[in-house]
């Protein structure tokens, strides 16, 4: 007992245990037994990743069934800054859905009216949830009233331990330096930590061009197997008048068998206003550095390098189209390296520039 007190006398271990205790009391005790958490009311968007994605794969399939483009946009707005990723997440592996249920989903969300307010600013409505609070609430009250009364006492506590120990090692010093004095010093020297350099986020999903937010915009997904991928899509204005069409398709593979190993795409873009469809190939690494591959290639449209992040530009008379690579990755095997893909995944947007 002697020893224990002798230990305890000790300002480090004295606030060591103080501080065990502390975190047994208030996260055990306290946290999960007495006042556990409980969740009420959450959102979609406080799902972590991995049901997000469920649930955005949920809101594609509901959309391919009901075609309700506002139910679609309120549930991809719910993932809130986490839409972009769910939605890019079940392009990669869409398992039982088809790629052309995920562009009808994307351009559903992405060309939705947004509801703006009447005079720059928003009232509660009379009747809603936001504009009514409950009468009372006394047994939530008295929770509350309870774990701050517990939290007071507990800051109490610690700040007379704090004063106790403050004031134990404000000792008069001797003449002979003990090893806890020494301790002391030498752990006063330590420099703090310098924090972590911040994380600097990949390119956005959504990113607009020249501050003017596109007209349409769509999704293509290639994924290894679907030896039939070609997709198009209508390019309408605001009021539903046609302008023209885009579309991404498969232009070359490479090697023998099924499935098909794609080494280049071709996006296309068709304007109603111009007599000349323009089109760019976009190729693997191996296809563009094969001179002949690329020059034969050459006669269907302008030979483009795949890279992550790589913004490819059509224009004709009245339309401009910018295809971004969203993701992409090869596939492996006999064949040589980077010379097919096994995911591809692209970005349209489209601005009318007349």
């Amino acid at each position: 007992m002697d020893a224990i007190k002798q230990q305890l006398s000790k300002p480090l271990i004295a606030g060591i245990v103080g501080l065990v205790v502390g975190l047994i009391v208030g996260m055990v005790v306290l946290g999960w037994w007495l006042f556990p958490v409980q969740w009420e009311d959450a959102t979609p968007a406080q799902l972590n990743a991995d049901w997000q994605t469920e649930y955005m794969r949920m809101a594609v399939e509901a959309f391919s069934y009901t075609q309700d483009a506002a139910a679609a946009q309120m549930r991809y707005q719910a993932l809130g800054d986490a839409a972009p990723d769910a939605l890019l997440a079940v392009a990669k592996q869409p398992e039982n859905l088809g790629v052309d249920q995920i562009s009808a989903f994307y351009t559903a969300v992405q060309s939705a009216p947004q509801p703006a307010p009447e005079g720059g600013t928003t009232a509660p409505v009379e009747g809603t949830a936001a504009a009514t609070q409950p009468a009372d609430q006394p047994a939530a009250s008295s929770t509350r009233t309870a774990l701050i009364v517990f939290c007071v006492i507990g800051l109490l506590a610690v700040g007379v331990l704090f004063a106790i120990f403050f004031l134990r090692s404000r000792r008069p010093p001797v003449a002979a330096e003990s090893p806890e004095s020494a301790e002391v010093e030498e752990m006063g020297e330590l420099t703090p930590m310098q924090p972590a350099a911040e994380y600097q986020p990949s390119a956005d999903f959504q990113r607009p061009i020249d501050n003017t937010p596109a007209l349409v915009r769509f999704m293509a997904a290639y994924t290894l197997g679907n030896d039939l991928f070609d997709d198009s899509f209508s390019v309408e204005s605001q009021g539903g008048e046609f302008l023209g069409e885009c579309g991404v398709g498969i232009v070359e593979t490479i090697g023998v068998g099924d499935p098909k190993r794609v080494t280049a795409f071709e996006v296309w873009l068709f304007d109603k206003n111009d007599i000349q469809t323009v089109t760019k190939v976009m190729m693997s690494s191996n296809a563009y550095a094969d001179g002949n591959t690329r020059q034969r290639l050459a006669a269907r449209g302008e030979p483009v390098l795949i890279q992550p992040g790589l913004d490819v530009q059509l224009e004709t008379q009245s339309l401009r189209l910018v295809a971004r690579v969203v993701d992409l990755a090869y596939g492996d095997g006999a064949l040589p390296a980077e010379s097919y893909f096994s995911r591809f995944v692209l970005d349209l947007s489209i601005w009318q520039t007349a």
